[in-house]
């Protein structure tokens, strides 16, 4: 089991940070709101979860222990497996799935890109008992609201993209984070300036 990998980030994709590791280059699978706190050329750590299958080994990153903790509770769910477990983990952090589990949020499940009415219900049933309850309050919007914009063009320049792109794919997504309640989530805003730098191509 490779519970962390730390070494220099070698380079940024939509969904993969390469991390050298003792002259090794370990491809590990992110969510992009932890990919939007990577830099190339920076030293980064990431605790991880290795998925072995038949014909592969996957090594998923996280930005601390307990989104990797919550990212293996999850894939306990029967239908969960690493893709949705991580997706589950791209539009909510761990205690904001705790707390839709415990309140019975169906509309939190399903804002999950592959989760219906059905599976929303038949995952609160199933992880009721194994997430366990909320262990902060919901932040304050405060200043991670007026910093969006920054840390989501950071995010971009990270991934390669020139400033003026950057600048244009931050425009593009402006309303759909202003339309957002609380605190946009950047994660969900990096996927959507992407698909629009793709279109724009």
């Amino acid at each position: 089991m490779i519970a962390f990998v730390s070494g220099t980030v070698a380079a940024l994709a939509p969904d993969t940070a390469v991390v050298e590791v003792g002259g090794v280059g370990m491809a590990v699978q992110c969510t992009p709101n932890t990919l939007s706190t990577l830099r190339v050329g920076q030293t980064a750590r990431l605790a991880t979860s290795l998925v072995v299958r038949e014909d592969s080994l996957t090594l998923y990153g996280f930005a601390d222990d307990d989104e990797r903790q919550t990212f293996e509770l999850l894939q306990t769910a029967s239908g969960v497996g690493p893709r949705l477990a991580q997706a589950m983990l791209a539009v909510h952090a761990p205690d904001a799935l705790r707390r839709a589990v415990a309140t019975a949020d169906e509309k939190a499940l399903t804002a999950v890109p592959g989760i219906g009415k059905k599976g929303a219900q038949k995952l609160l049933l199933e992880l009721k008992d194994r997430l366990g309850a909320p262990v902060g309050t919901v932040t304050a919007a405060g200043p991670v609201t007026a910093g969006w914009r920054d840390q989501l063009h950071a995010a971009l320049i990270g991934l390669g993209y020139a400033t003026r792109e950057a600048d244009e794919a931050v425009a593009a997504v402006t309303p759909q984070a202003e339309a957002a309640e609380g605190t946009p989530q950047v994660g969900a805003l990096l996927k959507a300036a992407l698909q629009s730098l793709n279109r724009a191509r």
